[in-house]
């Protein structure tokens, strides 16, 4: 896709000028206006191959002050959760907050992730944006990536635009069967045991944690109907990962519907040692909490707003 179609697409910028335009901007301190007469093309290009080159990840902000997290919301949330690390980033009004939540993902993923690593993904929103921005250092630090999940479909559109390059590995089986027994033999196969299996020992697992609303991700992408909303919040479900529901103390509930989803269980992802939650928004408050409560993940990325939301919610 076109850079001037209003679409970004790593692949579709030339790097050599990408790099030209993000040295006027960050180091030169020109303006967009500056550098666009200075090459020859329009501001609104120059602002979009910017972009372009963040999400790619070809362009790295570093902020070298102690106080770039929201370092006391941190500190607590680590705190109250027992978390291996916290890290809550600005809340900006007019940004999308997967989008948000994605990039502050990415930045923590590339300071951490190391040549050769391999990082296990969920699916979602915010676990998309995420995956688009690590393309480029994912190439470069020949990082691999595996799905936590089946469902393909869900998983290369993030993966196209970030043009990873590195080995991918996805479950060859959908996200939810209708027939349990399909989905029993299905995790059985060696071609899915063993990817989910790789999933688990991953240096890294990135999730998102959803809500229970009719506009959710899980009803978005059609694996729960609208209909099954209500019924789901009367069993007390309050949020799911990997379309896996639980309650509002953590505990993954007894549902039929459990039995069709392929994918790594709770329960094992639970035991993993490194499991990054991206999520945030204060209708996703309590299932943050619920999730923290049931260990689901050890290290969680939110926003302030929703840090703070999560200090004020009553056990």
């Amino acid at each position: 896709m076109g850079v001037e179609s209003g679409e970004w697409s790593y692949a579709d910028t030339d790097e050599e000028i990408l790099t030209r335009i993000a040295w006027y901007y960050y180091n030169d301190g020109l303006t967009q206006n500056e550098i666009g007469e200075k090459l020859n093309m329009s501001r609104i290009k120059v602002s979009r191959l910017l972009e372009s080159g963040r999400r790619s990840g070809i362009i790295q902000v570093r902020i070298n002050s102690r106080y770039q997290g929201c370092l006391s919301l941190e500190r607590e949330i680590k705190e109250r959760y027992g978390l291996l690390e916290a890290y809550v980033v600005p809340k900006l009004p007019d940004q999308d907050p997967s989008d948000r939540l994605g990039q502050a993902a990415a930045q923590f993923l590339m300071q951490r992730l190391q040549p050769g690593d391999l990082l296990a993904v969920g699916w979602g929103e915010t676990v998309s944006n995420t995956i688009q921005r690590l393309g480029h250092v994912a190439n470069e630090r020949n990082i691999g990536l595996v799905s936590l999940t089946g469902g393909v479909s869900t998983y290369v559109d993030g993966m196209r635009t970030a043009n990873w390059g590195s080995s991918v590995h996805l479950v060859p089986a959908p996200l939810v069967v209708r027939d349990p027994s399909v989905a029993a033999n299905l995790m059985h196969e060696p071609a899915v045991a063993n990817l989910l299996d790789m999933a688990l020992n991953a240096s890294y697992q990135l999730v998102g944690i959803g809500e229970i609303s009719s506009s959710s991700t899980v009803v978005k992408a059609g694996y729960v109907s609208p209909d099954e909303v209500e019924p789901l919040r009367r069993k007390g479900a309050v949020g799911d990962i990997l379309c896996q529901f639980f309650n509002d103390r953590g505990e993954v509930l007894d549902l039929p519907f459990h039995d069709r989803v392929i994918g790594v269980k709770l329960a094992g992802l639970s035991r993993a040692e490194k499991v990054v939650a991206a999520a945030g928004g204060l209708h996703k408050v309590q299932a943050i909490h619920a999730a923290l409560r049931g260990r689901f993940a050890g290290i969680l990325i939110t926003d302030e707003t929703t840090a703070d939301g999560l200090m004020n919610v009553k056990d």
